[in-house]
């Protein structure tokens, strides 16, 4: 299964993802808490806030026009099971990342 997930912000991504065995928090070696993948997660992309139209810029850097972006904060999963992200989960007609070999 492959979803293309859209949330407020990353706070709140992080905390569904969390919440749905997507992630897991485990210690690694350092005695750190860090994310990893949870049963049956293949892949989780974090794309983030996505541009829509790029901004223009003068030949020093200088902004001219700003980046315009889409809304939300956006994630690709890449899984074995069904899970069920309610709204979060939306159909893309021009995605921005592809899993490689699959739609």
């Amino acid at each position: 299964m492959i979803y293309k997930l859209k949330y407020t912000d990353k706070e709140t991504a992080i905390a569904d993802l969390l919440a749905k065995g997507v992630y897991v928090e485990v210690e690694n070696l350092d005695k750190e808490i860090v994310l990893s993948y949870g049963q049956g997660i293949h892949a989780v992309v974090e794309l983030g806030k996505i541009i829509t139209t790029y901004g223009t810029y003068d030949e020093e850097g200088n902004e001219l026009t700003a980046p315009i972006y889409a809304d939300g904060y956006h994630y690709d999963v890449m899984c074995e099971q069904d899970i069920d992200f309610g709204s979060n989960s939306i159909e893309v007609t021009n995605p921005k990342h592809g899993f490689l070999g699959h739609n």
